[in-house]
């Protein structure tokens, strides 16, 4: 792989990552990182936080650090970012992918954080009572409106 290109970052100031949902070498939210990834390392995060809870289910299971990680998507492509994936976690099965996956994509607010789930919910659209998973609040806040529970993108 070459890495001596540079590669063109989101401004998270003005715009938002690719959905959680979008998946890449059979993980969601990997698209999403690496966006963050990218935006983080060139200084245009804005409000979001990379590694976030859900960027280190992804990080652990490529066993891989936060600083690494920056490292690639700063000078890899999609491309090669997918290709790295696939090899990094070559020794895991589909079953483990799903498991990943699924703890992403359903993984909901424990009572502790429910009340502040539903203000967030509700200041955004209260009459989405469907959005109950962290991964569709967050499409629902960054405009994608789509009912929860929809399906996966595979980049």
């Amino acid at each position: 792989m070459n890495v001596t290109q540079t590669i063109k970052s989101l401004d998270l100031y003005k715009g938002v990552p690719r959905s959680a949902k979008e998946t890449m070498a059979g993980l969601v939210h990997l698209p999403r990182m690496i966006d963050k990834a990218r935006a983080f390392r060139n200084g245009k995060l804005g409000e979001y936080i990379f590694p976030c809870p859900l960027d280190q289910r992804v990080l652990i299971f490529l066993k891989t650090s936060p600083e690494d990680f920056l490292d690639l998507a700063e000078v890899y492509d999609d491309e090669q970012m997918a290709e790295w994936a696939l090899e990094t976690s070559r020794s895991r099965n589909q079953i483990d992918r799903d498991i990943v996956n699924d703890k992403i994509l359903d993984g909901k607010p424990d009572a502790e954080s429910l009340p502040d789930f539903i203000k967030q919910r509700n200041r955004i659209d209260p009459a989405r009572t469907d959005v109950t998973t962290w991964v569709d609040l967050i499409d629902l806040e960054e405009g994608r409106r789509r009912s929860a529970g929809a399906e996966k993108v595979e980049l």
